[in-house]
């Protein structure tokens, strides 16, 4: 790689069947007079409250399973619910992504924004979307399953008896720079055009990554990695003890997305290493 990367340098023509898009600007107010941009925030929002009203159901039907049942293995257990976030996460992506990227998470579109994957214009959108269709979603939960619901905490993302604050946020951040860390890889333009024929390659990884960072983190955090998940149950059930964790759900998912959109691209990408080489070369002239 170290070769190919100081051939292109040297020769000044890249060597590649594949094309980097250029940077998103800044801030793009044309995007507001857009009906793609808008049809974008739609499908986030659908798309982030059927993600919080198919997960929500699953962790207060596992609770329930568990507090009524003789076995103590009843219900779906962590696995399955570690399934339901990863599943939901793989079957949205893949239906939204050709519309809105399929971010579902304000982890995401930070990560894709500091990337200048997206403008700031679209990245304040789409967080705004994501967070009110979380909150509609988990409306809808306890609209249909008040009792349930409020027997059941909400599916609220708390930090569990025995785990400090500081593991809590490792937890988040760890978790959050492996997803978006998939995001990056699995949407690569260099993985894009190799594998342009696999339509559903880019959510397959991206869900599972969602599902394994669950299996690891469901024990300490009830695993958030997504602020708009954590917020949703926490306006909605509106408890004291979610509102105090909530900072950990907030600032750990962006500092990993940071992280990773960082090591994708100065490392992984190279970026630092070009612009590095391209100053060399010129100061020889």
């Amino acid at each position: 790689m170290a070769k190919d990367l100081e051939t292109e340098i040297q020769s000044g023509l890249p060597h590649k069947d594949y094309h980097d898009p250029p940077p998103a600007p800044f801030y793009d107010p044309a995007e507001l007079r857009k009906w793609s941009f808008f049809r974008a925030l739609i499908a986030e929002f659908v798309a982030t409250l059927l993600f919080l009203y198919v997960t929500i159901l699953t962790v207060i039907g596992y609770n329930h399973q568990t507090a009524t049942a003789a076995e103590p293995c009843s219900g779906v257990g962590v696995l399955g619910i570690a399934w339901a976030f990863g599943g939901m996460i793989f079957v949205l992506v893949y239906c939204t992504a050709g519309i809105s990227g399929g971010h579902i998470n304000p982890a995401v579109t930070f990560g894709l924004f500091l990337a200048r994957k997206v403008s700031l214009t679209r990245a304040v959108g789409y967080m705004v979307a994501q967070v009110l269709g979380a909150i509609s979603g988990v409306g809808l939960v306890k609209a249909l399953q008040k009792s349930y619901y409020n027997r059941y905490k909400g599916g609220v993302n708390m930090l569990a008896d025995g785990y400090s604050k500081g593991t809590g946020l490792g937890a988040e951040i760890i978790g959050t720079f492996i997803l978006v860390y998939t995001v990056f890889s699995a949407t690569d333009p260099k993985r894009v055009a190799r594998d342009s024929h696999v339509p559903v390659l880019a959510p397959l990884p991206i869900g599972f990554a969602v599902f394994m960072v669950h299996l690891a983190t469901i024990p300490i955090t009830g695993t958030g990695i997504n602020p708009a998940r954590s917020l949703g149950p926490a306006v909605i059930f509106n408890n004291e003890k979610a509102w105090d964790d909530q900072w950990i759900f907030w600032v750990g998912p962006f500092i990993g997305a940071a992280l990773a959109a960082f090591y994708h691209q100065s490392v992984l990408r190279a970026q630092a290493a070009k612009a590095l080489g391209s100053f060399r070369s010129s100061s020889n002239l």
